[in-house]
């Protein structure tokens, strides 16, 4: 599997992933990202031994788009410290069932059930309820649907998937939380759109982006065009 690079250096790696390909390896025991990535590097710079690469953040299985790896202990430190510091800026695009308004930020409590893999959104009091806050911005609707910029506030997992599905609008293709709408075999349309940081050595600020595939339901819309979107 090819996986494309969007930057590289001595202490990051930056790429796209694709979608329904497991970050790291799972029950599953299908390729996962992670392991890709370390046969790549082992390969690229003909490394004896095992090869480090560090995980910061995660994406769900069947979300693609751009991604931070740590190529040293020292930088996958930095980098989880900024990620808690809340440093990283990361947007999403996301195709969801309904006209949503313009702008919006949504408030939850989410509790996971870690047996079943699933989030539930919960009442404020619950023990085991986190907080969870995303915004989003209407880009363009058609079609009963909208397509969405959402901006994280807080990186709960499945987090833009149950909010959006509680506040009335599942995503297109999600098969978990808006199985009442969508298809089975449908895809899901959330992708990691741009990822934004300060630089763990340089501390210089780095943007990174990432644009959906030209599949459905992505290629309906007038704002994504090829590889640029506008927003």
């Amino acid at each position: 599997m090819i996986i494309r690079i969007l930057y590289e250096d001595n202490h990051l790696l930056v790429v796209e992933k694709p979608v329904n390909l497991p970050v790291q390896a799972d029950e599953s025991g299908d390729d996962d990202l992670l392991t890709i990535l370390k046969q790549d590097l082992k390969e690229r710079y003909q490394k004896p031994g095992n090869v480090y690469l560090g995980l910061v953040h995660r994406l769900d299985r069947p979300v693609g788009g751009v991604m931070v790896f740590a190529k040293t202990s020292k930088a996958a430190s930095r980098l989880s410290d900024i990620l808690r510091k809340r440093e990283i800026e990361r947007t999403y695009l996301a195709v969801v069932r309904g006209n949503l308004k313009r702008y919006g930020v949504l408030e939850h409590h989410l509790w996971k059930d870690a047996k079943k893999n699933k989030v539930h959104t919960v009442k404020a009091g619950h023990p085991d309820g986190k907080k969870a806050i995303l915004q989003y911005e209407t880009i363009e609707q058609k079609d009963n649907m909208s397509l969405l910029q959402v901006r994280l506030h807080t990186g709960r997992s499945h987090q833009i998937r149950v909010q959006l599905s509680a506040s009335g609008s599942p995503l297109y293709g999600d098969q978990k939380y808006g199985q009442h709408v969508n298809k089975p075999g449908q895809q899901i349309a959330l992708w990691a759109h741009t990822l934004e940081f300060p630089h763990p050595t340089t501390k210089e600020l780095m943007k990174f982006e990432s644009v959906p595939p030209s599949d459905h339901p992505w290629v309906i819309w007038e704002r994504i065009s090829g590889r640029t979107v506008t927003v």
